[in-house]
């Protein structure tokens, strides 16, 4: 999963997190031939998209608004977070195949 950070002067990755699924971290043989981090366990998605957000609004950068596509739509804890941060944001709705001709 990736951060990036748009202005009018362009956009850039600022951060990012391995998203493992549960079936990865349950295989600790796995996770070592892999090469990936001891302790790294599994979260879900929007719990590493907090941290990245945190991470970014503690930072210099001067952000203004956060963005987050269809996948953190339920993600309530996602939202209050946003919330309680005061920044503003947008999270773009899902779509149904079935709804575009």
């Amino acid at each position: 999963m990736f951060a990036a950070y748009t202005s009018a002067k362009g956009r850039a990755l600022v951060d990012r997190e391995l998203y493992l699924p549960k079936s990865w971290t349950e295989d600790a043989d796995r996770c070592r031939a892999a090469r990936i981090p001891e302790g790294k366990s599994f979260a879900f998605k929007p719990k590493l998209a907090r941290a990245m957000v945190r991470r970014a609004l503690n930072s210099a950068l001067p952000i203004a608004w956060v963005t987050a596509d269809a996948a953190y739509r339920r993600g309530w804890h996602f939202r209050r977070m946003l919330e309680e941060t005061g920044v503003g944001y947008v999270r773009c709705p899902s779509h149904s195949r079935s709804s575009h001709p």
